[in-house]
């Protein structure tokens, strides 16, 4: 499916193709002498992949892609928004490689991390009292479930991925420490020591600088990660000193699940432990990306390819805080959109700041639509761009759905639709022998719409009366459709009939004329396409809606 895409991804012009074109410059620059890395660039650019895997050993490794996760909180908006975009630039360089360089895509999991406080809505916050400070791995399972807090959170996060189809691979903090495969790379950092320190200190408060050290000891006494000073370091041991909270001097090996890194520093470790070749990661953290690397190269790392996305807003332009509660949920998303829907909206922009509210959800889920529909008739050049493609991928449905999300939701209104099987009831006609197998993207849309306007649209519709011209020009609309055949269910025969009376009755501009349409018989300021809502409807059904506005009984 990926393999015969070469040309088209050096040529592809959508943002995961730049990002997976820039990482393969990366991998090579990173693993290989200049002059191999153009004879091997040669190779890929010409679709012979494989060849240069031959060719060159250090090729032969995985290109690794990694996320991270934080396992104090449950997944989130922006933890699917990075996994889906990281997702995307993998698919991407799996195109422009020919599918031939083996690649990997590591969720990693922050649960060495201290508990710093207790999180909101956590049933017996009592219990998580009591462990603050400690490793979110030891930190006890307020829901009684698994182990540990951090494990509950880790077991929610692999359920969240899964669901949606991420093919990742699941690291843990703690595992990784614990089991020795960061312990190398520890003591390099304890050897490299001042060198680290160089790099941190001048970047903190006078306050916090005079008592940093990039290793926080997790307390033999108590089971905290301590933030606390090193007093002595033995490179040769690979043991540091510090001063446990009841006094006491205590010496502790570097490795093992020991100590734990402060976050900068550990970022920096893991890029270098786990040869991480792509992370990408938001605005905010722009100047700690800076940092990390620095700290990367002092290890003797590569800091890894990678961009900066911008951050959601909500409706009112202000950036979206978990603790403020504003913008939408994952949960709410998926109430009322697909989760095809939301990986459009991730796609698009990623470097612009875009507003996250439940406004936009019918026009991500149309525009989604829109491309899927697209995407046939499509030259493959275009294909590649088209943001299906990287959705899916590489391999969208072949069909979308047969009508709009918004026509959906203007027919659940007017329908008085209480369920599925009343807006199949009226697809009947519009689509003979039509089923929820046949269209499954359909059924699956009718209970999005059936949740949005019960949520949005209902409370906010407002009819109104028509004037005097209006009223008119409704009226003979009403006679027009009367003399169509009355099983008419051609959308286009309709509009044609709305849009002739319209241009007799002198709407200038004729929008003039739909915004009425909306506004008496709908409620509302927009509306779909009138010809194809009145061919699913049905036609008496338009009818006797456009007599009923005309006389003002819906306003």
């Amino acid at each position: 499916m990926l393999t015969d895409l070469v040309d088209r991804a050096f040529a592809a012009r959508a943002w995961p193709f730049e990002q997976a074109r820039n990482l393969l410059t990366h991998v090579l620059a990173k693993r290989l002498p200049k002059a191999e890395a153009i004879g091997a660039r040669l190779l890929v650019e010409q679709g012979k992949t494989d060849e240069a895997l031959r060719a060159y050993e250090p090729l032969r490794r995985p290109v690794v892609l990694e996320t991270g996760y934080g396992p104090s909180g449950l997944p989130h908006m922006g933890t699917f928004g990075e996994v889906a975009r990281t997702t995307m630039v993998r698919t991407a360089f799996r195109a422009l490689t020919g599918d031939h360089w083996p690649t990997r895509l590591i969720a990693f999991s922050d649960d060495m991390d201290g508990l710093r406080k207790v999180p909101e809505g956590i049933p017996s916050p009592e219990i998580l009292t009591g462990d603050l400070g400690k490793p979110l791995s030891a930190v006890r399972d307020p829901f009684g479930t698994h182990d540990s807090f951090g494990r509950h959170n880790n077991a929610r996060l692999r359920a969240f991925l899964d669901s949606f189809g991420f093919d990742y691979e699941f690291f843990s903090s703690t595992d990784c420490y614990r089991s020795g495969m960061f312990d190398a790379t520890l003591l390099t950092l304890l050897e490299r020591f001042d060198e680290v320190q160089a790099i941190m200190l001048p970047t903190l408060g006078p306050d916090r600088r005079a008592t940093y050290s990039p290793f926080l000891p997790v307390s033999p006494s108590t089971g905290r990660v301590l933030q606390i000073p090193t007093l002595e370091r033995n490179v040769a041991k690979g043991t540091i000193v510090f001063e446990d909270e009841d006094g006491s001097r205590v010496e502790v090996p570097v490795t093992g699940g020991h100590v734990k890194l402060q976050w900068k520093p550990d970022w920096a470790m893991r890029w270098t432990a786990l040869d991480v070749d792509y992370e990408m990661s938001g605005k905010d953290l722009i100047d700690s990306v800076k940092v990390s690397s620095m700290v990367c190269r002092a290890l003797g790392g590569t800091p890894p390819e990678g961009f900066n996305y911008e951050l959601f807003l909500d409706e009112h332009g202000q950036k979206i805080s978990k603790s403020k509660g504003n913008g939408l949920t994952m949960e709410q998303w998926l109430r009322y959109g697909a989760p095809e829907s939301l990986s459009w909206y991730m796609f698009q922009s990623p470097k612009s700041a875009k507003k996250l509210h439940f406004d936009v959800i019918p026009r991500a889920t149309d525009d989604y639509l829109q491309h899927i529909e697209m995407y046939p008739a499509q030259p493959p050049e275009k294909q590649i761009d088209n943001p299906v493609w990287s959705i899916h991928a590489g391999a969208p449905p072949a069909e979308a759905s047969p009508v709009s999300f918004a026509l959906l939701l203007n027919l659940v209104g007017v329908a008085n639709a209480p369920d599925k099987a009343a807006l199949w009831a009226y697809f009947a006609r519009y689509l003979p022998g039509a089923t929820a197998r046949s269209e499954p993207l359909l059924d699956r849309l009718m209970g999005y719409a059936l949740n949005y306007y019960e949520d949005f649209v209902k409370p906010a519709k407002a009819y109104r009366a028509p004037t005097d011209m209006e009223r008119a020009a409704l009226l003979e609309l009403a006679v027009r459709l009367k003399a169509l055949p009355a099983d008419t269910s051609d959308g286009e025969t309709i509009q044609n009939e709305v849009y002739a009376v319209g241009k007799e009755h002198g709407f200038d501009p004729l929008r003039a004329w739909f915004a009425a349409l909306y506004e008496v018989l709908l409620g509302q300021t927009q509306g779909p396409r009138f010809g194809s809502f009145a061919a699913i409807y049905g036609l008496p059904q338009t009818i006797a809606l456009i007599e009923a506005g005309a006389e003002g009984r819906l306003a």
